[in-house]
């Protein structure tokens, strides 16, 4: 890491100093709160650095603005919440058919609809994966702490230019808005990566041997960008062949490069007989809960968090499952991620959900309650 200083601030604005620290320099967005704070910061901060903010009419259009920016040769960012994220999904396939770069952010709050404007929710977790049509891959990041909401964000901004594909950032109310301390790398030592700049002669944008770089409109090379299926020059193409070369090509990415997008800490005793799994604010709950009974008590407890939800870790949770006798799942929803852990632990030990709804967050009582049935 590089030389840092220690800065106090909320997640809302981590996010934002990330974007910027990874080489954001066009923000197009619409103000909704809770996610209001990141596009108060980048407005306040992209002029000085020759960068652009937008408020756009409503948030199809700053899904639309972004993409074009990010075509247009920029690293692009745009924040909202659940309303507003509803909004973007037409635009966020297109930019998955596209291989567009750009990262969105939804700081979740209590839904449907309206719902409870400032209160936490973790409720937008299939929305993420699943809310744009047809078979697309999504890589989706949730940070536990400021800290970590500052580093995905650059993770997010890096793996978007890598790969070419949108990369949504989950926030929730709680992260958003709590503050903490932030070791943020001075303005001359960036952390942006950048994507390979060898360019053949022949480009095609969408070879299916490999990742090829998104060459600006403008700057020497022609070829076509559409939402339809596309041969590797990007023209539209109906062709059963290249269509099914062209969805395997957008999935083959995140297959080949799972090792860089599927982030998971996990504390705790090396054999447990109890795994917490969990995601977001409710990480810090359950990092309580594994602080008194393991490093206190020295149970055979421990904590997966998730900080890639999709593609979703399934290594780490097929592991863990052939150690543990009982999988704790606590979520603030109606039981979201929770399929999947069960899908992937196959029965070899038994998935028990938490679950809050009521614009609260699970408590550490919460968590040690269930967890104390299966370790008396």
């Amino acid at each position: 890491m590089p030389e840092t200083k220690p800065v106090l601030m909320q997640g809302n604005e981590a996010c934002a100093e990330g974007a910027i620290s990874a080489g954001v320099r066009f923000y197009a967005g619409y103000p909704i709160t809770p996610s209001t704070e990141i596009a108060e910061r980048m407005a306040a901060r992209l002029p000085g650095l020759g960068g652009v903010f937008i408020q756009m009419e409503d948030e199809i259009a700053s899904m639309a603005a972004v993409i074009g920016a990010s075509i247009g040769g920029k690293r692009t960012l745009t924040a909202t919440s659940g309303p507003g994220f509803s909004l973007k999904q037409e635009n966020i396939g297109y930019a998955v058919m596209a291989e567009i770069p750009c990262v969105i952010v939804n700081v979740q709050r209590m839904g449907p609809s309206t719902g409870v404007p400032t209160a936490p929710s973790q409720g937008d977790v299939m929305q993420a994966r699943w809310g744009t049509h047809g078979d697309h891959p999504i890589i989706v990041f949730s940070p536990a702490s400021v800290y970590e909401t500052y580093y995905l964000t650059i993770a997010a901004v890096n793996l978007s230019q890598k790969l070419r594909q949108p990369v949504i950032l989950l926030l929730d109310e709680v992260i958003g808005h709590m503050r903490e301390k932030v070791f943020i790398p001075e303005d001359s030592k960036l952390m942006v990566e950048k994507a390979s700049d060898k360019v053949p002669a022949d480009y095609k944008p969408y070879d299916e041997k490999g990742l090829t770089p998104l060459v600006p409109f403008g700057f020497g090379h022609y070829y076509h960008v559409t939402g339809l299926f596309h041969d590797q020059y990007g023209f539209p193409t109906g062709d059963p062949l290249q269509v099914e070369r062209a969805q395997d090509r957008i999935h083959a990415k995140l297959d080949k490069y799972r090792d860089e997008v599927v982030l998971t800490n996990y504390i705790g005793h090396k054999e447990p007989r109890v795994v917490i799994v969990t995601y977001g604010c409710t990480v810090r709950s359950a990092r309580a809960v594994i602080k008194k009974a393991y490093w206190q008590n020295r149970q055979p407890v421990g904590l997966l968090s998730l900080q890639t939800l999709w593609p979703f870790p399934a290594k780490e949770i097929e592991t863990l499952a052939k150690q543990a006798d009982v999988i704790l799942v606590p979520e603030m929803n109606m039981g979201q991620i929770l399929g999947e852990v069960e899908r992937h632990v196959k029965g070899e030990a038994e998935v028990i959900p938490i679950n809050r709804y009521d614009g609260e967050m699970i408590s550490p009582d919460q968590i040690s309650e269930k967890m104390g049935r299966w370790l008396s």
